[in-house]
């Protein structure tokens, strides 16, 4: 006996597939979906969910963020005008470890 293989809105489930969904993806389904596309180009995105006689694709909505990237995400941490670390900067050849005598251990 082959599956009857159905394409269904989520917002069209009866309570039984409901549940079945909710069994099959309890933290969501976000990493799940799909996209499928039509023979004429369209295209949705889905989930899949299989019982004993059907093999259904759940049509869900999905929200696609098309706001363009902030500039200012791209940037480092320090803008373009700091100076930090220039070739300009150079350690001093006079200066010398000097150790703490406050801090030995002899006490």
């Amino acid at each position: 006996m082959n599956k009857k293989k159905l394409v269904i809105s989520y917002k069209n489930l009866s309570p039984e597939i409901l549940a079945l969904v909710k069994k099959k993806y309890p933290y969501g389904y976000q990493d799940h979906v799909i996209k499928v596309t039509k023979p004429n180009n369209e295209f949705f995105y889905a989930i899949t969910l299989d019982t004993e006689d059907a093999s259904y694709l759940i049509k869900v909505n999905v929200k696609i963020d098309t706001k363009p990237k902030d500039d200012d995400d791209e940037k480092g941490f320090f803008s373009d005008s700091d100076s930090i670390g220039t070739d300009n900067d150079s350690f001093p050849d006079d200066v010398e470890d000097e150790q703490d005598d406050d801090y030995s251990d002899d006490d």
